[in-house]
């Protein structure tokens, strides 16, 4: 293994702006089919570059050769997307196995070895992403629990970690042990290999280095990136945190100046509302994301939307204004890359009518098509997420382990909360006619 000192890290997290400003280090040459950024636009073979995306976290385990793939799927659900005119999609490409209870298995490493065939399976994604033209996101490792993320990083590194959920250790103790990560010269080491593996990686099924691969659109730090909950741990975390995110940036721009990086955060929400951290942590990024999940933060009631919508609707248009304000002032694209609403009555079953989750995604597709009119700096959406046509394998709705029927529920979470299925006829409706008027400009 070779480890980033902490000397290094903090040395990096001051010699990166300048590079960032380009979006790519001096060295690379201009490739056209790349997409890029040019001031707070996105761009693609010199033309402004929009998208309608989805999440699809689960790209690789379908494409993986093995008894947890089924490539087939994969395949089918691909041609589904692009039916709706989805051009984008947000993927892991990354999985640490080790204690944690929500820890997804297989995953793409343990401490000591890597899982060639999840790899594998994510080279065969990309590759069918190719031939239908969608671009994507790669997300390096996770914030939360149910794909190992850093807190399986910090196990590596010390021999301990903390349970999400456990009434032991009950909220905010996991977001606020796992900003010990940014410290842990060795947690953060170990990530840097996986970063290193990963993005200096061959693509097996082209034949095409990543760094090389136009159908990748941007490599992204980590799913969620918290600097902690709690004021007084964000505040000391912050110099540690800003170190590795300038730290990483260096490490994937000195492998591969081709693509975008972005960080992968929810917005202000991951900084207790601070919009300094928000700015601090994304200078150094191509563009800026946001994420926004009012039943999550306690926004609506799942249980009685009708009578909290007004309410919760009101916090996500003032939550995408500060945004949009953000990115304007900053000069930079702005990519909404999570979104989610329940199903009404807060139920999971695909026969259950999606009323209010379809205000919802027209609340976001009004505000992207908005700033597409006016000139403004949002580049695009990924909604959270893609279902397809897997189905909740068990009555009580939740992921056991060896289960292989993936979903855009992760597995930590109930099975049809938040995922769009193959069947869901009106939110498809929704989803085409954004991507209409997307196309139109």
């Amino acid at each position: 293994m070779i480890k980033t000192t902490r000397r290094q890290i903090l040395a990096a997290g001051v010699s990166v702006p300048l590079l960032s400003l380009a979006g790519c280090s001096p060295a690379s040459s201009a490739v056209p089919d790349f997409v890029k950024r040019k001031g707070s636009r996105l761009t693609l073979d010199d033309k402004t570059y929009r998208f309608v995306g989805a999440n699809l976290w689960y790209g690789a385990y379908l494409g993986a050769d093995a008894a947890y793939g089924d490539r087939p799927r994969l395949v089918r659900e691909l041609d589904r997307l692009k039916a709706l005119g989805i051009t984008n999609l947000r993927i892991m490409a990354s999985a640490e196995e080790g204690p944690l209870k929500a820890g997804i298995k297989p995953g793409f490493r343990t401490r000591d070895s890597w899982n060639e065939t999840l790899f594998e399976g994510l080279d065969y994604c990309m590759a069918e992403m190719a031939k239908r033209d969608m671009k994507a996101v790669l997300c390096l490792t996770n914030f939360w629990e149910w794909s190992g993320g850093m807190m399986t990083y910090l196990h590596y590194a010390t021999g301990e970690y903390v349970d999400m959920n456990d009434p032991a250790h009950p909220w905010p103790e996991f977001p606020d042990r796992n900003s010990d990560f940014y410290r842990s010269e060795e947690a953060i080491g170990l990530y840097h290999d996986h970063v290193r593996h990963m993005v200096g990686r061959t693509n097996k099924v082209t034949g095409q280095r990543y760094s090389d691969d136009p159908a990748l659109m941007s490599w992204q730090l980590c799913n969620e990136p918290r600097p902690g909950v709690t004021p007084e741990v964000i505040d000391r975390a912050l110099p540690d945190y800003y170190a590795w995110i300038g730290a990483t940036a260096k490490l994937i721009r000195s492998i591969d100046g081709n693509h975008l990086l972005s960080l992968g955060q929810e917005g202000t929400t991951a900084s207790a509302g601070r919009e300094d951290v928000f700015v601090e942590a994304h200078r150094e990024m191509d563009y800026l994301t946001a994420h926004i999940w009012p039943l999550n933060w306690g926004w609506v009631d799942g249980k009685d939307l009708a009578g909290t919508w007004d309410a919760g609707a009101a916090k996500v248009a003032d939550y995408i204004d500060t945004h949009v304000r953000l990115a304007t002032e900053m000069g930079k694209p702005l990519v909404f890359e999570e979104f989610g609403f329940p199903r009404d009555g807060e139920l999971y079953d695909p026969e259950i009518p999606t009323t209010f989750r379809e205000r919802f995604y027209a609340m976001i597709y009004q505000a992207v098509e908005d700033s597409v009119a006016s000139g403004g700096p949002v580049a695009g959406s990924n909604f959270w997420a893609w279902n397809g046509e897997a189905r909740a394998a068990h009555d009580d709705r939740r992921f056991h382990r060896g289960d292989t029927a993936y979903m855009g529920d992760p597995p930590h979470e109930p099975q049809g909360w938040y995922g769009i299925f193959d069947r869901d006829a009106s939110m498809h409706d929704v989803i085409k006619a954004h991507g209409a008027e997307i196309r139109k400009n």
